[in-house]
């Protein structure tokens, strides 16, 4: 029986009876044929993506199955999970197909989080209509149009509900922590963002969902959704870059491996390897660039497009006459090996 993704949740329903967010401690990617049979028989899974309910006592019998199929940590998720009274859901999916539930969107962003996969390595296809926007506070998620009722009672009680945001999305490290990784402020971290190893974000520094860093990187500047950063890049203080959802329409903003985002700098293209935007230097697309030989004769102006991706390129501003300069960058490598020497 194939499985593409599979996990045990427990979660938060609104007063209706919708599901508003699901917690999977350990989602697990590609699950073996034997634990989805184990399962399968329990919960009435005859195949496909399905997300389904369960209840508290059903949970004995869940554990039995995954101790039968070697599959420990699920076994111990189910343990500590008996007696409960939240609302639980097995989520199994086939296929990496455009998600149809709530629950399945939770468990793709959990895998993102959990760097189970790469960002664009999930179908995420008409997932916003499927995620509620939550009030998420400080007794857990809340239904928008149940809070103001909540927030009452909790003054009659003697408490406050603060409301941290409203959003689609929650921050990840309510979700996941990814090891090795520092995060200043982690209210801007969005469930979904990949975390690599080694990365530090500081406290002005954002990741948005399906994006992220694949290792070592300080980011004090935003990655937006869709944006990927290659192993030894860093994001200078204020920075951006331009999203898929924001601009960048369907073509994916990528930062190579060893490259470096001056503060205040911006991002529009796919940057290679080893290469620097000079600080407050916005690169977009359709920004004409004038190329430069290792003379600093000019040789060619050019798209900043037409360099997508290409590596060793230091892009700079003219200070005398304001036109947008690319030369080869000699100094990357070595620039990013002494800010790394701090993550």
């Amino acid at each position: 029986m194939a499985n593409f993704a599979f996990g045990l949740g427990v979660g938060t329903k609104s007063a209706k009876g919708d599901w508003l967010e699901v917690y999977y401690n350990q989602p697990l990617l590609n699950a073996s044929e034997i634990l989805i049979k184990a399962v399968a028989g329990l919960v009435g899974y005859q195949g496909g993506n399905t997300a389904i309910e369960l209840n508290a006592g059903q949970l004995n019998e869940l554990k039995a199955a995954f101790v039968s199929a070697d599959a420990s940590e699920q076994a111990d998720i189910a343990d500590t999970l008996a007696g409960t009274e939240q609302p639980l859901v097995l989520t199994i999916l086939e296929s990496d197909s455009a998600p149809s539930s709530t629950a399945e969107v939770y468990l793709k962003l959990a895998l993102l989080s959990h760097r189970l996969v790469k960002p664009h390595g999930l179908d995420l296809s008409g997932m916003f209509g499927l995620l509620p926007n939550v009030a998420w506070t400080s007794e857990g998620a809340i239904a928008v149009d149940e809070l103001a009722r909540r927030q009452l009672q909790a003054r009659a009680q003697g408490r406050t509900i603060s409301v941290n945001s409203v959003d689609k999305f929650p921050k990840m490290t309510d979700y996941v922590v990814p090891a090795g990784v520092r995060i200043g402020d982690a209210s801007r971290i969005r469930l979904g963002a990949h975390v690599g190893e080694g990365t530090t974000v500081m406290h002005e520094g954002f990741i948005n969902f399906n994006a992220g860093t694949l290792g070592v990187s300080m980011v004090e500047g935003r990655i937006s959704a869709g944006v990927v950063v290659g192993n030894g890049s860093d994001l200078g203080g204020g920075c951006s870059t331009m999203g898929t959802l924001s601009g960048g329409g369907n073509i994916v903003i990528s930062v190579g491996e060893g490259s470096l985002l001056g503060a205040n700098a911006g991002l529009g293209i796919p940057l290679g390897d080893r290469c620097t935007i000079e600080s407050g230097l916005y690169i977009t697309a359709g920004a004409k660039v004038t190329v430069l030989d290792d003379q600093n004769n000019e040789v060619q102006t050019v798209k900043a497009a037409d360099l997508a991706g290409k590596p060793d390129l230091l892009f700079r501003r003219n200070s005398q006459t304001g036109r947008i300069e690319v030369k080869t960058n000699k100094s990357a490598v070595e620039l990013n090996a002494e800010l790394h020497k701090h993550n």
